[in-house]
Order: C-alpha cells, then sequence, then structure tokens
C-alpha cells in the first residue's frame, strides 16, 4: 500500500533542522535593498521582487564559479556592525517562521571585514545578532536554536585564521568550523594543518567536498582531513555501481559520516540535473545518513519546507522519509550528544507522529 502523499501545508508545520545554509546566501531581498542604499551600493534592481528573481536566474547558470559571484551584493550590505546585527536576527527569524528548530549558519568572517571590522568584531555582531533573533523567536512561541560554523576560504590564506577563531569562540555560540569557496584546484589537504589544530583543540568540523570535483576531494575531506561530515557530497555516488558501493563509499556509510545535500542548489551548479534523479535519494535508500538542507535561501529561491516539497512531488518521498532525513541531521550536529537526544525525543519524533 503506498502512503499518502503529505502536502505543502502540513510540511511547513512540521520541525526541520538545517546543517548546510549560508548567512550571506540567505538575506532578505527587501533588507538586501535597504542596507544597499543605506552604504551606497549599486544592486541590479532596487525592486525586492525583481532583486529575488534575479538572484534564482544567476545562479541558476550551471556554474558554481558563477553561483558564488552573486554573494557580490549580499556581503556588502554585510560589512558594517548594525548590517551584520540585522541580517542574523532576520535569518534566524526567517528559520523560525519555516518550521526549523534546529539550526546551523556558516559563514566566513574574513568576507566581512571591507567596513573595517575585525575578525573578532564580525563574529561578535554575528553571535549577538543571532541571539536577539532567538529570544525574538522563543517570544513569538517558535523557539529555534542556532549555532555558527565558522568557514575559512579555501582559496585564500587565512583559513588558519578562521580556524582559530572557531577555537577562541567555541563556548560563545560557534559550533563547528567548514572550508568553502571553489573547490576545484583547491584540495581540502592544503588546510591539513588548520583541521589538526582543531582536532587538538575538539572543535568538529565539515568540508565542501564532492560538489564542484570528485572522489578525491571527498576523499581528502574524510581520510585525510578527518571531516565528521561532507558538505555536498553528491559526488559520492561515482564509488557506487549498481547499488555495489566501493571503499570510499562503504567508509562514509559505515562510520556515519554526514551528507549535507541540498538539492536545489545542486541543481543550479549543475551537479544534478533534476530532483527526481538527485543522488539524495539513492544515498537515502541505501541507508547513507542523509541530511536536507537549503545551502543559500536567497540565492536559490528556497526554503526548507521548499526542499522537503519538492522531494516529496518529484522523488517520491514520504513523511517517514523527511523525518529520516530530519533526524539525521539532529544526530549529526554540532552540539553535545545530550541536547541531540532531547530534539530528538522531545520535539522531531513528537512532531511527526500525527503524519505517520
Amino acid at each position: 500500500m503506498t502512503a499518502p502523499r503529505i502536502d505543502t501545508d502540513t510540511i511547513r508545520r512540521l520541525p526541520k533542522a538545517v546543517l548546510h545554509d549560508h548567512l550571506d546566501g540567505g538575506l532578505r531581498p527587501a533588507t538586501v535593498v535597504e542596507l544597499a542604499a543605506e552604504v551606497g551600493h549599486r544592486l541590479p534592481t532596487t525592486d525586492p521582487e525583481e532583486l529575488a528573481a534575479w538572484y534564482v536566474e544567476a545562479a541558476g547558470s550551471g556554474d558554481l564559479v558563477r553561483y558564488i559571484a552573486t554573494f557580490e551584493h549580499t556581503l556588502a550590505v554585510m560589512q558594517t556592525r548594525e548590517g551584520l546585527l540585522r541580517t542574523a536576527e532576520e535569518y534566524v527569524l526567517d528559520l523560525a517562521a519555516d518550521g526549523v528548530v534546529y539550526g546551523e549558519v556558516r559563514y566566513a568572517p574574513e568576507l566581512n571585514t571591507r567596513g573595517g571590522l575585525t575578525l573578532a568584531e564580525v563574529v561578535e555582531a554575528v553571535q549577538e545578532g543571532l541571539a536577539a533573533g532567538m529570544a525574538r523567536a522563543a517570544a513569538a512561541g517558535t523557539p529555534v536554536r542556532v549555532g555558527t560554523l565558522l568557514c575559512g576560504m579555501r582559496m585564500f590564506d587565512r583559513v588558519r585564521e578562521a580556524a582559530d577563531l572557531a577555537v577562541a569562540y567555541r563556548d560563545a555560540g560557534v559550533v563547528g568550523f567548514d572550508i568553502a569557496g571553489a573547490e576545484a584546484g583547491f584540495p581540502p589537504a592544503d588546510h591539513l594543518a588548520a583541521f589538526e589544530h582543531l582536532r587538538r583543540e575538539s572543535v568538529p568540523f565539515t568540508i565542501h567536498a564532492g560538489e564542484a570535483y570528485g572522489l578525491p576531494s571527498i576523499h581528502q575531506a574524510v581520510q585525510v582531513c578527518g571531516a565528521q561530515r561532507i558538505g555536498h557530497g553528491v559526488r559520492l555516488t561515482e564509488d557506487i555501481v549498481d547499488g555495489k558501493l566501493g571503499r570510499l563509499a562503504s567508509w562514509v556509510r559505515d562510520r556515519r559520516i554526514a551528507l549535507e545535500m541540498c538539492p536545489t542548489s545542486n541543481l543550479q551548479t549543475g551537479c544534478a540535473t533534476s530532483i527526481a534523479e538527485h543522488p539524495v535519494t539513492e544515498l537515502k535508500d541505501l541507508g547513507f545518513r542523509v541530511t536536507l538542507n537549503t545551502d543559500n535561501r536567497l540565492v536559490s529561491g528556497t526554503t526548507m519546507t521548499r526542499e522537503m516539497a519538492l522531494l516529496v512531488e518529484e522523488a517520491g518521498w514520504t513523511a517517514e522519509d523527511l523525518r529520516t532525513v530530519t533526524v539525521n541531521a539532529v544526530k549529526s550536529a554540532f552540539i553535545p550528544f545530550d541536547e541531540r537526544k532531547a530534539l530528538i525525543e522531545d520535539v522531531i519524533l513528537p512532531g511527526y507522529a500525527p503524519v505517520l
């Protein structure tokens, strides 16, 4: 008997968790317009709806480099303390409105220093904005916990500085680390010293890998650098033939290394051809610890509700599948075990019970 299809309104009310979401890729279009006017930055358009459409069109080129270039305009309005406070607070409120109960937001502090802020000032402003957003969400009856991942830009030379920041703010809201930016030509092992430092200091980390580059990138991230999670990882299917797993794929599955999968974003960057054929479904069915994510909500024109609804409509996912990836995400969150366990038992499972 086929399970009944779950509708979008029901999906919107379900508790969700997102692990892979970039702060500078998720601003409100109206906020970008307002802040750009304040700092004198020229946008492609000053109409919020047209700007939102411009982002999705520009990012849908199938080219990861052009996709990344769309961040010029969001970053331009995130160079002041005020801009960071506002965008961070709104980020949390937008997650809460989407039914997210746990989120991890990532950004690269070095990209927010053009206005004169120090790296530490950037981190502290973002944390203050996130805290304000969490307080407002809780007061409104939609509590959400948000942890921060600091990113180093893999093509630049400040990755170790970002890692040092993650260590310094480990007990002040920063829960982990990542490297971001163009993947091809900038292998994870180039920053091995930073990852070794993080391991010595007990700071967990994920690594963007297997998106614009294939299995060697994933191998380095996992086997050389020791990543606990993989950002995207769609190219892992290159190590799976007719359902039979190669050594790398087996290692990732057997050790429950989470895959932070972002279907809509992957379509935009040419890593997948359709939602129906996206590797997230095959990997889920093979028992990998798949998680579902938005990557960049403005740039991809998406939300967690939309990502879930697309998989239901186009890939035949059920409510049980949505619960599975949500539980997977909380299991793999970079917060203490007892807090993860409580989230699953007290929030996630009861929230899905009515639809199963």
